[in-house]
């Protein structure tokens, strides 16, 4: 197994570098110009066109766009081996600095919306595939589904109008990660402040992952417990709750586990829109606002750490299934 990962390992090597020269590629064809955005308030200003080119062009220089693609694209790679991943266009800060401020938040945000599924969604898919064709069944099935068909841009909206200071309720807020100088409370008031901001937004990121996954889950299960060994190991008298936990789980998980493997990448770019709507400041926000700009560095670090995680996702998952699954195996035969 050790040989195995060092090999996996060694490969997401050159698969990093083709998928950064692909992003880099595609960004720099974009349209739009990140010096002529970043300097438009004070080109306005000036009155000279040849005063604009000039301004435009020193700035262009200082940034070092104004060399080949080939020679920035080197310059970075080799800020990459250090973990320095630039500084932004927009601010001129430490691109480390800002994701290390947005990166806790989108992990908090969508941890908790992650497990949150899972916990719920597997059981309920047990239950309907040990189950099949009952009314409880059914109805998990349709309430579910039509959770699943609600945009969740929608929902939010919704639940600002209703629960959030609209026309109705003003239970929850609507703003940031925290409210202002929540630094300065005791650790369990700070938390509980987190906890109640994130009501909202972890509802509209949880509600649309049940019906998929409940109803993978649930074809999962359901064809394990038809399978022959669950036959025998009830007849040898062993309890539901023994055959369904210690012998159909267990087997049923290995499907399951492949979906693991969009798990972490997804804890970046998964929240989107959900952050632009309750102004969180996450990796979501984060990358939307690069893009916007066309902050390079910001685009190019976020599109790196998300192929990154992306790999190390598949490896965890490929190690998960022989740790379920004895009989699988990575290494060589003699």
């Amino acid at each position: 197994m050790l040989s195995y990962v060092i090999k996996r390992l060694l490969l997401m090597i050159p698969t990093l570098i083709g998928i950064t020269v692909i992003t880099f590629v595609i960004i720099r064809l974009a349209p739009g110009d990140p010096i002529a955005l970043k300097a438009q308030a004070s080109l306005d200003a000036l009155g000279s066109d040849q005063a604009q080119v000039e301004i435009i062009e020193q700035t262009r220089k200082l940034y070092g766009l104004d060399k080949p693609l080939y020679v920035q694209y080197g310059k970075w790679i080799g800020q990459i081996v250090t973990l320095d991943f630039g500084m932004s266009y927009r601010d001129h800060r430490p691109v480390i600095d800002k994701i290390g401020d947005a990166l806790p938040i989108t992990l908090t945000l969508n941890i908790i919306s992650i497990l949150l599924i899972y916990l719920i969604s597997v059981p309920i898919g047990a239950l309907c595939a040990l189950r099949p064709r009952t009314f409880f069944d059914r109805i998990s099935a349709l309430g579910l589904f039509v959770l699943y068909s609600l945009p969740s841009f929608w929902v939010a909206m919704m639940l600002i109008i209703y629960f959030a200071g609209g026309d109705y309720m003003n239970l929850f807020p609507i703003v940031g990660f925290e409210s202002d100088n929540a630094s300065i409370l005791p650790w369990y008031d700070w938390i509980g402040n987190v906890a109640w901001h994130l009501v909202l937004p972890v509802t509209c990121l949880t509600y649309g992952g049940f019906a998929f996954l409940s109803r993978f889950s649930r074809a999962s299960v359901l064809e394990v417990i038809r399978k022959d060994y669950i036959r025998t190991a009830r007849a040898k008298g062993l309890s539901e709750w023994k055959v369904v936990v210690h012998h159909a789980m267990r087997n049923a998980l290995i499907p399951l586990m492949t979906i693991t493997s969009t798990l972490l990448p997804a804890l970046l770019g998964g929240s989107v829109i959900i952050e632009q709507i309750f102004s969180i400041p996450g990796m979501g926000r984060l990358g939307f606002e690069s893009v916007l700009t066309r902050d390079y560095p910001v685009i190019m670090a976020i599109a790196f750490i998300s192929a990154f995680l992306t790999l190390l996702s598949i490896l965890i998952t490929d190690i998960l299934y022989a740790v379920v699954d004895p009989r699988i195996t990575f290494e060589e035969k003699g």
